[in-house]
């Protein structure tokens, strides 16, 4: 991780205010990143409900985690970090059980707008496609395209090498490209 986090991240000084004992922060925090977080998960998930408990959780973690917090990075790297990590292990529990079977139709109301419904088609064809990525590759191109972090950013979260997370998101973008070109 960096040496010296950013002094302009307002997420880095809620943390701080949190370590030091203000409970408010922490409501500050929550507020900022929950939706991020169940995006994050939701497209890897496709459960909105289980997208909700790992977000809960990733809280749970930044709350026990404050006493000790020492800001090194940008703090969506430290928060991406313990949710990357919560997501391995959801994908590790869910393979010892027999996967739920699900209705595209319950995720989208498809419109009866022509436009609506190709929009709706071309998501749910990603969705898809999404899933049939390794995991680092998946979980790089999400980072990069849903929270906007750098290649630095995401090796950091993903405690790897910047190499590495750019050879994951080139091939995910083949792939995707590979697998979405009929449909574009």
């Amino acid at each position: 991780m960096a040496a010296n986090p950013p002094k302009d991240d307002p997420s880095v000084e809620l943390m701080l205010r949190l370590r030091d004992g203000n409970e408010a922060a922490f409501d500050q925090i929550v507020e900022r990143w929950q939706s991020s977080l169940i995006n994050f998960f939701y497209r890897s998930l496709k459960s909105y409900e289980q997208s909700e408990d790992l977000t809960q959780m990733v809280f749970v973690r930044v709350y026990r985690a404050a006493p000790k917090y020492e800001p090194r990075a940008k703090f969506s790297t430290y928060l991406f970090q313990i949710a990357r990590r919560l997501l391995i292990n959801e994908y590790r529990r869910s393979q010892a059980k027999p996967l739920e079977s699900w209705d595209p139709a319950d995720l989208h109301a498809i419109s009866s707008d022509r436009e609506d419904r190709r929009y709706s088609e071309l998501e749910e064809a990603f969705e898809q496609v999404l899933h049939k990525l390794p995991e680092k590759q998946r979980t790089a191109i999400l980072l990069l395209k849903q929270q906007e972090l750098s290649y630095q950013e995401i090796a950091n979260v993903m405690e790897a090498n910047e190499s590495a997370v750019k050879t994951w998101i080139f091939r995910a973008r083949q792939f995707l490209k590979q697998e979405l070109k009929d449909l574009v």
